[in-house]
């Protein structure tokens, strides 16, 4: 299983002087049959500071403060992190940002990654090229180039969730990978919704992060959408009783509060088989820490099995018709929640 970790959130605790004393993050955190991979920024808690960053650094609002981190200080992390997988620095805009902007996050980006892989030590782990650009086109297109000329194991595609459309996306999205070279791997930062995560596998995204995942267990929610198509399709008058969205339930709702079933019948998770939903809705309005860590069981495990099947459905040629259908579902239920609004 690969676990991703984010680099500059881990700049000041703990020190990087003690974790390389130690041997890296595998031996601190014990991980050892685990793959590590370190990526620029967390895009739960850091944010790209693109007003601050500039020809020497990469400027970053962090837990800890403000921050311009340059190459040589990014290499010294790796080097004492001492990942599997490593991204390079990238200057990541918004969506909102002019071309000229958008054109010198990609000249920074790709001067960074020369720098990164020149500083690369021996034992630092496979680099992937971050890929920048905004919400232009063809500046996505031209990094993705020169990214590709690069001497890299794979891509990190990173501005994404910066605030472009779902509609803006799939033109970004293949802009990058119709140029990249399919037997290298890519990840994406910055989208996890089910429908988001369709539309990446469809433009050729291998790997994502679990944004998402950390986003609903922190507001008590649980994902709960059916991963059988067989089974008949709930009303959404019916759902919107219960909290539910046809995607996820609000275990926080008072209706769960004597509810005895687990959150998912049938689903094989600690979580589900060991616990009911009134339990950790009771954990939920005590503010018990227990609710989060039982809710990131199960919905780890859940998304999980719908990564499962998006392989399954490439595997067996059926994948546009699998993404026709989840997406059916959902516009349905926004219809019938429209209706009977």
């Amino acid at each position: 299983m690969k676990q991703i970790l984010y680099a500059v959130s881990l700049l000041d605790c703990p020190s990087l002087k003690a974790i390389s004393k130690i041997g890296g993050l595998h031996q601190m955190l014990g991980l050892h049959g685990y793959s590590f991979a370190a990526v620029p920024r967390d895009s739960l808690l850091c944010l790209p500071n693109c007003d601050g960053t500039n020809k020497i650094g990469a400027s970053f609002e962090t837990p800890c403060g403000r921050m311009l981190i340059k190459s040589a200080e990014y290499m010294k992390m790796i080097s004492s992190l001492k990942p599997n997988i490593w991204a390079s620095l990238a200057d990541e805009v918004p969506a909102w940002t002019s071309e000229k902007r958008n054109r010198t996050s990609v000249d920074r980006t790709v001067q960074w990654l020369d720098d990164c892989i020149a500083l690369d030590p021996a034992d630092g782990g496979a680099v992937f090229g971050a890929i920048v650009g905004g919400s232009s086109v063809g500046e996505r297109s031209r990094c993705a180039q020169e990214v590709s000329r690069r001497n890299v194991s794979g891509y990190w595609i990173g501005g994404f969730g910066l605030g472009e459309s779902m509609d803006e996306r799939p033109a970004l999205l293949n802009a990058v990978t119709d140029v990249l070279p399919e037997e290298k791997p890519r990840q994406i930062c910055g989208i996890g919704l089910p429908e988001e995560v369709l539309q990446g596998v469809a433009a050729g995204i291998d790997l994502f992060d679990s944004t998402y995942i950390y986003h609903l267990t922190l507001g008590g929610f649980a994902l709960t959408f059916q991963m059988d198509r067989s089974k008949e399709h709930v009303p959404s008058y019916q759902l919107s009783k219960i909290g539910s969205d046809n995607a996820k339930i609000n275990l926080r709702a008072t209706i769960y509060r004597k509810d005895t079933s687990p959150i998912v019948d049938g689903c094989s998770c600690y979580t589900c088989q060991n616990h009911t939903r009134a339990y950790i809705n009771h954990l939920l309005n005590v503010h018990e820490m227990l609710a989060q860590i039982l809710l990131e069981i199960h919905n780890t495990h859940h998304y999980l099995g719908f990564f499962r099947l998006i392989r399954e459905a490439i595997k067996e040629g059926k994948f546009e018709l699998f993404c026709q259908k989840f997406i059916q579902t959902r516009r349905g239920h926004l219809v019938e929640a429209a209706v009977c609004a």
